[in-house]
């Protein structure tokens, strides 16, 4: 409950910084997308959006809600898109992925996943941003 709240303070807060809508969700599509890409996270969401001078805060939210609890729905995807993409078997290439033999379409399958998370994350919250503020 306690988290839930926090959650709830942190996106009024986002929502009511001086900063444009646009600067905010595209912040949170970059904190996604770094979120779900393996190997990056928090970290890389904030160094990423100050060096595009995209907003901070949104970027590191994006990325805490997607960073480990999305990464178990979305590395089966990751894998079938990936070996698709590289017309393999997907099997295959999860059983040579687990024994550390090939990783190409793995990540290939994360980068697609998480392009486009990220892209569905940046149009949700400019919308949800847009909204929220005429109210």
């Amino acid at each position: 409950m306690k988290n839930t709240k926090k959650i709830s303070d942190l996106i009024k807060r986002l929502i009511n910084i001086n900063d444009t809508p646009q600067k905010r969700a595209l912040g949170f599509g970059v904190g996604v997308f770094l979120g779900i890409l393996p190997g990056t996270g928090p970290i890389a969401a904030i160094v990423t959006a100050s060096f595009l001078h995209l907003n901070r805060a949104s970027a590191l939210l994006g990325s805490l809600l997607t960073n480990t609890w999305l990464s178990f729905v979305t590395f089966l995807s990751a894998v079938k898109i990936g070996s698709y993409l590289l017309r393999t078997d997907w099997q295959q290439s999860l059983e040579h992925w687990k024994s550390g033999k090939i990783i190409l379409p793995v990540l290939l399958g994360y980068f697609i996943v998480a392009l486009f998370a990220g892209l569905l994350g940046y149009l949700l919250a400019l919308a949800a941003i847009k909204i929220i503020r005429k109210k």
